[in-house]
């Protein structure tokens, strides 16, 4: 599993104004908060003005700190070429879609830079397809630009894009099943990543962490094997490690890997063991469920 970390992000009040200023301790401190991670995600947006030649900056300032890759997130293909060209490690282009301009100059500067290339299943004038395999009908256009290119399976990683359980709940359930197709359906076979953090926006904060880390374990099971993650949720990073080797420690982790493979084998919710006085076993199934569509979700679910 390949983990990607999220803490650079120009969304945030304070981590915009550090990049503007070109704030190197800030900065600094964000990246070393994710040496957890095996790639730092560079999210600068369309990089204009005050961000015009800030991924140098910001790929030297990883560079220095050693050991991880880099993930260039940013609309402004210009500025992803100076991101990759500073850079000689690791990388993720973060990302293409399938409208044809950008898929065209994404291409392109993946196989110029031998980079890891992200792939949305979307396109400009259709949006996010509401099914699995409308999903799938876009990954194949863009894999088959991508072959043209030369640009190799291995390299490619589509994200299916996860959209809030609070907002439209049947897709958590749809981003699964497109995992599990994806992984099925390409030969030789691509990888697969999500913005995981999506799946729980506009929840309640206390049960964010729960969100997250029960879907994490569905998706582990679907095939996942990218994840672009909050590099402070220590649990939702020793859960993915914990999967990888599957190596319980606990009843909790005997039950993260049930519900892993119950999606792996297309099993059933009803058929997975857990202790029923447990309250947080409870919790985790009760959280399955919501994801699953197997009931509707609430902001207090987990009290009902």
């Amino acid at each position: 599993m390949i983990l990607i970390g999220e803490n650079i992000h120009v969304i945030s009040k304070s981590v915009q104004n550090a990049l503007i200023e070109r704030d190197e301790n800030f900065i600094s401190g964000l990246i070393n908060i994710q040496k957890n991670m095996d790639y730092v995600d560079l999210n600068i947006g369309p990089a204009k003005k005050n961000f015009e030649n800030i991924l140098p900056w910001l790929a030297g300032l990883v560079k220095k700190q050693g050991g991880s890759g880099i993930s260039f997130d940013t609309t402004n293909s210009d500025e992803m070429e100076r991101g990759l060209k500073s850079f000689s490690g690791k990388t993720f282009i973060n990302s293409t879609s399938k409208d044809a301009e950008r898929l065209e100059k994404m291409t392109d500067l993946a196989l110029r830079y031998d980079s890891n290339l992200i792939a949305l299943t979307l396109d400009k004038e259709t949006g996010i397809p509401k099914t699995s395999d409308g999903r799938l009908e876009i990954a194949f256009e863009i894999y088959e630009k991508c072959l043209e290119k030369g640009i190799e399976s291995e390299k490619i990683f589509f994200d299916p894009l996860i959209l809030p359980v609070g907002v439209e709940q049947l897709q958590a359930k749809e981003a699964l099943n497109t995992i599990k197709m994806i992984k099925e359906s390409f030969d030789p076979p691509v990888k697969t990543v999500i913005g995981l953090s999506n799946i729980s926006n506009g929840c309640p904060k206390d049960i964010r962490p729960l969100i997250n880390h029960v879907f994490a374990v569905l998706a582990f099971g679907a095939g996942l094997d990218a994840a672009i993650i909050d590099a402070k949720d220590l649990e939702l990073v020793r859960i993915f490690r914990m999967l990888e080797t599957g190596s319980a420690k606990s009843d909790i982790d005997k039950l993260y890997i049930s519900l892993a493979e119950m999606i792996e084998n297309f099993g059933e919710l009803d058929n997975v063991d857990y202790d029923k006085n447990s309250p947080e076993q409870v919790k985790i199934i009760k959280t399955a469920k919501i994801l699953l569509n197997n009931e509707i979700y609430s902001p207090s679910f987990t009290q009902i």
